[in-house]
C-alpha cells in the first residue's frame, strides 16, 4: 500500500480484522505451552507421578497441550474454564464455570482443584496452568462466606471502576485458593506454573489472583480499596466481618515471601500481551502500513485512554507526526469503565464509542477495539469497530452517543450499526487489543 493509494472502509475493516487475529495466534496456548515444555529441563525426571490443574480461559487447550507432551506420566487432572470454552481431555476433569461472576460451578472447580493438589505427595509434580479470568472462575470462599457473598462482592467491585489489581486483592482475601492457597494445598510436592498472561506487566501474583505466588498484599490493603470506593456498607456483612477480622489479626494472612510452601514452585510465562504486539506489528507493516505500538500496559479510565489515541491520530493525520500515513496504531493493556446505567456494554464497545466521538468528522480512519479472549464484559462481541462517520451514521439512525455512554449501553449502538465484533471464543487471552488504521 502506497501512501496515496486509495482505501476503502471495506479495506480497512479487513486489515484491522487480519492484524487482530494475528496478534491472536500469536498467543495461541497450545503452542506456548509446548514451547515451554519442549527441552526446558522443567519437568522431573524421578518416578514421581504428574497431575494437572489448569484454570482460565485458555484452560482447554493449554491442558490439551499438557497431555500431548506428557502423555501417561499425568495421572490425573481438573480444567476449570469458562462457559462454552470446554471440551474433552482424556484422564481429565473439565469443568465450566461462570465468569465475570462466578457460579456454584466455580466452587465445584476450586474444591477440585484444591483436592487434587492436596492429595499431590513428595515427589510429585503439580502442573498448574494459569490464564485470564480464573480469578472468578475458580471460587472457593473462606469459611463464612457464601457464592452468593463472593458474586455480589465481585458485583460491586467491577462496578466501582476499581482496576484489576485493586478487585483481585480483595478477592485473594476471601478464597483459599487465590494468593498462594494452591500453593499451600500442594505443599510439599514440586509445582510449576505456566502463565499466560493477561495483566499490565505481567504481574504473577495478580494473574487469576495469583494461586501459586505469594502474595504482597494484606487484609488492610484490601479494606483500603473497599474505603477508597466507599463499598464498605455496601457489602455482604459476611464479607465485611471477615475482612475486618483479618484487618485485626484475628485471620491467617495469605502466605507471602517468606512461607516454605513456595520453596520448591516455579513460574514460567509463556505469552502475553507483547508477543501479540509484536505480532500485530509485523502484519501491519506486511499490509503496508507503518506501524506505531503506543504501549502493551496502557491501563486506566476507558474514557480518556481512547481520547489519547485520538490525539494521537489527529497529530498522524494533520502534522505526520509521529509518522505519516498509511499507519496502524497498536496498544493492549485493559482499562476500567465505571458503570453509570443499565444497558448493555463493555471497556472495548466503550472505548470504541468513546473515540468514535473523539475523531468525528475524521476520514480515512478506522479503529478495532477488542478482548483477545473474543469477549467484552457480559456480552457474545469481542468489542466493536469506530470511524470517524460512526457518530453522524448514528444519528441518521435517530441513536444520540451521549445517551448511550451515560446508560453504560454501547453494545446497543454498535448492534444498530452493524459494527460489533463477533469472534466467538478464541481460547486465549492476553487482555485487550486496540488497532487504529489511519489513511
Amino acid at each position: 500500500m502506497t501512501k496515496n493509494q486509495s482505501v476503502s472502509y471495506t479495506d480497512l475493516r479487513t486489515h484491522t480484522e487480519e492484524i487482530f487475529m494475528e496478534a491472536i495466534a500469536a498467543v495461541e496456548p497450545r503452542s506456548a505451552v509446548l514451547r515451554a515444555l519442549d527441552g526446558s529441563g522443567l519437568l522431573p525426571d524421578g518416578p514421581g507421578r504428574i497431575v494437572v490443574t489448569a484454570l482460565g480461559k485458555a484452560a482447554l487447550p493449554m491442558a490439551q497441550a499438557a497431555r500431548e507432551r506428557l502423555g501417561d506420566r499425568i495421572v490425573d487432572g481438573v480444567v476449570v474454564t469458562k462457559e462454552g470454552h470446554g471440551g474433552e481431555i482424556d484422564g481429565m476433569t473439565v469443568i465450566e464455570a461462570g465468569h465475570p461472576i462466578p457460579n456454584e460451578k466455580s466452587v465445584q472447580g476450586a474444591d477440585a482443584i484444591l483436592d487434587l493438589a492436596a492429595d499431590a505427595r513428595e515427589g510429585d509434580l503439580v502442573l498448574v496452568l494459569v490464564s485470564g479470568g480464573g480469578s472468578a472462575l475458580v471460587t472457593a470462599p473462606v469459611e463464612g462466606v457464601t457464592t452468593d457473598d463472593i458474586r455480589r462482592t465481585n458485583e460491586l467491585l467491577v462496578e466501582s471502576g476499581a482496576d484489576i489489581y485493586q478487585i483481585n486483592t480483595v478477592r485473594k482475601h476471601l478464597s483459599r485458593v487465590k494468593g498462594g492457597g494452591l500453593a499451600k494445598a500442594a505443599f510439599p510436592a514440586r509445582v510449576l506454573t505456566l502463565v499466560l498472561s493477561d495483566v499490565v506487566g505481567d504481574d504473577l501474583s495478580t494473574i487469576a489472583s495469583g494461586p501459586t505466588v505469594p502474595d504482597p498484599t494484606t487484609f488492610g490493603d484490601a479494606l483500603d480499596i473497599l474505603e477508597a470506593f466507599r463499598l464498605g456498607d455496601r457489602l455482604p456483612a459476611s464479607v465485611r466481618d471477615h475482612l475486618e477480622a483479618g484487618g485485626r489479626g484475628e485471620r491467617e494472612e495469605t502466605p507471602g515471601d517468606d512461607d516454605p510452601v513456595f520453596r520448591h514452585v516455579t513460574h514460567v510465562i509463556v505469552g502475553g500481551a507483547s508477543t501479540a504486539m509484536d505480532a500485530a506489528r509485523r502484519h501491519a507493516k506486511k499490509l503496508g502500513y507503518t506501524p506505531l505500538v503506543l504501549s502493551s500496559m496502557f491501563e486506566g479510565d476507558t474514557g480518556e485512554l481512547a481520547r489519547f489515541h485520538a490525539a494521537v491520530v489527529r497529530e498522524v493525520r494533520r502534522f505526520h507526526r509521529p509518522a505519516a500515513p498509511p499507519v496502524c496504531l497498536i496498544s493492549g493493556g485493559e482499562t476500567t469503565v465505571q458503570v453509570t446505567g443499565t444497558g448493555r456494554g463493555g471497556r472495548n464497545s466503550h472505548f470504541a464509542l468513546e473515540f468514535a466521538q473523539a475523531v468525528a468528522g475524521i476520514e480515512g480512519v478506522l479503529g478495532l477495539f477488542a478482548g483477545s479472549d473474543g469477549t467484552d464484559g457480559p456480552t457474545d462481541a469481542a468489542g466493536a469497530f469506530a470511524s470517524g462517520d460512526t457518530i453522524s451514521r448514528g444519528r441518521q439512525r435517530g441513536l444520540e452517543a451521549d445517551e448511550y455512554i451515560k446508560n453504560s449501553d454501547s453494545y446497543t449502538y454498535f448492534q444498530a450499526l452493524g459494527d460489533l465484533f463477533i469472534t466467538g471464543p478464541t481460547r486465549t487471552n492476553v487482555m485487550d487489543i486496540r488497532l487504529v488504521c489511519i489513511v
